[in-house]
């Protein structure tokens, strides 16, 4: 996985997006990055599961979800093929304009930390 960028935008939202590559001997359906939250288990493989953090804050930011409960975030419908790269995007309520870096969690990976920039 590769973040490209985190975006802040001016209705309050971050836009973090990036590109993951499967390195498996087969598909890869991203099980593991789904949520646990009850509303969002139904998104499947996703990154329903993933988190900023505003260390200086100490505030947790999760996966924003329309009114039917899917994320606002991409969905690996049919999972990812060996050998194949495709772009992701997952939207976040935006900390607040004064935080220039966050750290993007994604289940079973280590924390990066981001810059954010201004949309």
């Amino acid at each position: 996985m590769t973040v490209t960028s985190a975006v802040r935008d001016s209705g309050g939202f971050l836009t973090v997006s990036g590109t993951v590559n499967n390195g498996t001997g087969g598909i890869w359906v991203a099980g593991e990055w789904r949520s646990d939250e009850n509303e969002l288990k139904k998104n499947g493989g996703s990154l329903a599961g993933a988190s900023l953090v505003d260390p200086a804050g100490k505030k947790k930011y999760l996966v924003l979800r329309d009114t039917s409960g899917r994320c606002l975030c991409t969905k690996f419908e049919g999972g990812i093929e060996r050998g194949k790269t495709v772009d992701w995007f997952a939207q976040f309520p935006s900390p607040s304009g004064e935080i220039a870096k966050a750290e993007f969690q994604v289940p079973t990976m280590p924390p990066a930390t981001i810059q954010i920039s201004e949309g």
